[in-house]
């Protein structure tokens, strides 16, 4: 009787106890997911359940269907699960959550083992499931958005409501999506360590692959860096990383997705990744860095005004950049400036190079240029403006610090000890560049090369840089002033001083880089030779206004002085102004403004919108060709400024024609090369960042400066076959307007008017000065 009363009272408890504690967990569970009186913190709706949104890196894709780059906070993209390898799957599923086909959200057996585990103090993993664990990625559930007014009452408490949140919200991820669903939203989320989320990025930094093509043991390395991604990083951490990845191969032996054979096998292969894993993602590098900045700025204007986030939306975005005209044209850059940059330091050994138009060096300069650095605006914010000697003193104190260098022809960094007054000096030294690429008949721009590195020097030199153009600006006031006032390439002008009046008083006069000659040139002589009194002559004749009136129809949209040295290029103008300009000529009269986006997705591939370049007709097709004309005499006649183009491999094919002009500034502050075939329009700048620091003679001119860099580019273009079958590029003749040859108001052949033409029998190189030096007004 009383054993039976005792085994009541047992029952009675029990059922107490475990009715009690399903009361409790359901008031509990109620609590949390209603958040009662703010205490526990919200959580999703039933909105952000059902579309959950993750930022997904922006990708930026060549012609070619190359990826350039990313725009990203977090760098993700998004797979489907067709694109995940089973290999992944497989090895996920044995290490995070083997019952994962089985349950709800809720794997109550791992709970167990857990618990057993803390109580035992032989806890081995954890309990969380892929769906809990997608739960805590695509919500923050462990971030301050979601906490209440308990989350400060301790952390096992605040662990229990975060646990609970988890528990709740997997249970609903489970009846919203299919097990597919679920796993493939968790590999898109989870962190890979070195800013790369996702699986499909992972794949292709760690082992460059598509995430599809993943063998096992690559499956692996990557399942085990979800313990702890920095950790098990197979290129941070490669010892660590080999023992996580043979304990996922073990896990998948286990539960039998292995034999044993194959997985001593695999246990047995070296850790292998891409060797330019820190690079694949990095805004420095890659091709087309400094295109990708200046595209980057243009976008995120895009986006403000159409309502999206370029970093976090997925965006796709088509250039019309070639990646393989693009890595020709940083090829040739790097063929080219590391030996002109050795010369420039020869020149300037043992000395300043920033010197004054007499050729004295500047006072005061480098102080200067220390204190517009970031290093002395940052002592200026921690010592006080007032204490700038003892800021100058502390710029004076060595420091360990890397360097960017050339060195054999590559970009090279070296570690070295420098004080900031000198690593300024140092960089002071160097020489930029840039160039752009571009048809003329599309408008659209195939290569882009900003700079000698966007690392170290991160301004663009070819739409954000403006510099004096030099002769280089000289076409654009013929062409004015052959199409208003009837001139034509045969036309003679004698060289003497030409002198304008100014509307201030007083007068303006053209100074050649020598002596005036006194000889008669026709007009095609002298742009090819680049006589400043001609030009001075026809704008004096044209008028400046009606040239800034051609600058402006042929896309120049800079400020420009309205003043008579305006036709020696005294105003500043851009790479991408100028070689747009120039492209009018060779599109037969229509200038397209050049064209580098094509079109802007969203990540799903839904046209956001479409870019077409706008265009104007300037000239006629007769007048444009025409000017082709006249722009081929810098390559044909003798004493032509382009002549050394003949050095070059793709310049002497049979029938290839070049239009080209070089240009010079003062003192050789600015070396130009403007070159157009039938195909492309090139331009090309090279010179300092401070325009008083360059060369003291002849190897300042563009045609050292600027003229190998095109040289190289179209030998290198022209040798990929690829290419050139791909766009039809050929080294042909210019297109000749229909019946021209039968209008007799334009005369080409000047032949009776001068003598002195070449052809690539007779070329001699020129021995005197390249042309102007714009500076002399």
């Amino acid at each position: 009787m009383l054993r039976n009363m005792r085994f009541r009272a047992a029952i009675r408890w029990l059922w107490i106890l475990f009715g009690g504690g399903a009361v409790f967990v359901l008031f509990w569970v109620m609590a949390v997911s209603g958040d009662w009186f703010g205490l526990f913190g919200g959580m999703p709706d039933l909105e952000q359940l059902e579309n959950p949104r993750s930022a997904v890196a922006s990708e930026l894709y060549s012609s070619d269907g190359v990826l350039l780059g990313k725009y990203y906070r977090e760098n993700r993209s998004l797979i489907e699960f067709e694109h995940i390898s089973p290999n992944v799957i497989d090895a996920l599923v044995a290490t995070e959550d083997v019952r994962f086909e089985q349950h709800s959200g809720i794997d109550f057996l791992s709970l167990l083992r857990v618990f057993f585990g803390i109580v035992t103090f032989d806890l081995k993993g954890g309990g969380s499931t892929i769906s809990q664990q997608l739960a805590k990625n695509l919500f923050s559930t462990r971030g301050a958005r979601f906490e209440g007014g308990l989350a400060k009452s301790g952390n096992l408490f605040k662990m229990g409501i975060i646990k609970t949140k988890e528990w709740i919200l997997s249970i609903r991820i489970e009846r919203a999506y299919t097990k597919k669903e679920i796993i493939t939203m968790y590999l898109n989320t989870v962190d890979f360590g070195t800013n790369s989320f996702g699986l499909s990025v992972a794949a292709k930094k760690y082992f460059n692959k598509d995430s599809k093509k993943l063998e096992i043991q690559e499956a692996a390395v990557l399942v085990g860096m979800l313990k702890a991604p920095t950790a098990f990083n197979p290129k941070l951490n490669p010892d660590a990383s080999k023992r996580r990845r043979n304990t996922v191969l073990e896990q998948m032996l286990k539960y039998e997705y292995l034999t044993d054979e194959e997985c001593e096998k695999f246990k047995a292969k070296p850790l292998v990744v891409n060797e330019k894993i820190l690079e694949v993602d990095d805004h420095n590098a890659g091709l087309a860095p400094y295109f990708r900045s200046v595209l980057r700025d243009e976008l995120m204007t895009w986006c403000k005004e159409n309502g999206y986030d370029l970093f976090a939306d997925g965006l796709k975005i088509y250039t019309t950049i070639d990646s393989r005209i693009q890595a020709h044209a940083e090829d040739a850059m790097l063929e080219h400036m590391p030996s002109l940059q050795k010369e420039f330091f020869s020149h300037w050994k043992g000395k300043n190079p920033w010197i004054d138009r007499n050729f004295r060096e500047i006072e005061g300069f480098l102080n200067k240029a220390c204190k517009n650095s970031e290093r002395y605006k940052a002592y200026e914010a921690i010592y006080g403006e007032r204490d700038s000697l003892k800021i100058l003193r502390l710029m004076d104190q060595p420091v360990k610090m890397r360097v960017f260098t050339w060195q054999n022809g590559e970009t090279f960094e070296k570690d070295t000890t420098l004080s900031p007054r000198d690593s300024i000096r140092y960089y002071k030294h160097f020489l930029h560049t840039g160039m752009m690429a571009m048809e003329p008949g599309t408008g659209y721009v195939r290569a882009w090369v900003g700079g000698i590195n966007f690392k170290y020097f991160k301004y663009d030199h070819v739409k954000q840089s403006q510099r004096q153009p030099g002769s280089t600006f000289k076409p654009i006031v013929y062409a004015a002033a052959m199409v208003e006032k009837g001139f034509d390439p045969c036309y003679k002008v004698v060289d003497v001083p030409i002198s304008i009046p100014l509307p201030s008083g007083g007068s303006w006069t053209a100074k050649n880089s020598g002596a005036y000659s006194g000889q008669s040139y026709t007009l095609r002589q002298a742009l090819a030779r680049s006589i400043n009194t001609v030009a001075a002559y026809l704008i004096r004749e044209v008028g400046v206004s009606k040239v800034i009136e051609y600058s402006r129809r042929m896309g120049i949209t800079s400020a420009l002085d309205s003043v008579p040295s305006l036709c020696l290029g005294s105003s500043d103008v851009s790479v991408y102004e100028l070689t747009g300009a120039y492209s009018t000529f060779a599109n037969r009269g229509t200038w397209l403004q050049p064209t580098y986006l094509l079109s802007i997705r969203d990540k799903n591939g839904k046209v956001l919108q479409e870019f077409s370049p706008k265009d104007t007709e300037v000239f006629n097709e007769k007048n444009a060709y025409v000017m082709l004309h006249m722009l081929k005499g810098a390559t044909e006649e003798r004493g032509g400024t382009a002549g050394g183009l003949w050095r070059y491999e793709f310049r002497r094919a049979a029938g290839c024609e070049v239009a080209a002009k070089t240009g010079t500034t003062s003192n050789y502050s600015d070396g130009w090369f403007m070159g157009m075939t039938k195909d492309l329009a090139i331009g090309v700048w090279t010179g300092a960042t401070d325009r008083s620091v360059h060369f003291r003679d002849a190897r300042g001119q563009g045609s050292h400066m600027s003229m190998p860099f095109f040289g190289k580019f179209l030998d290198k273009l022209y040798a990929d076959e690829e290419v050139v079958k791909t766009y039809k590029y050929n080294k042909g003749k210019f297109i000749e307007p229909q019946n021209f040859d039968k209008d007799q108001r334009i005369e080409l052949d000047c032949s009776k008017y001068e003598t002195g033409t070449i052809d690539s029998m007779q070329y001699v190189q020129p021995t005197g000065p390249d042309e102007d030096e714009e500076g002399m007004l």
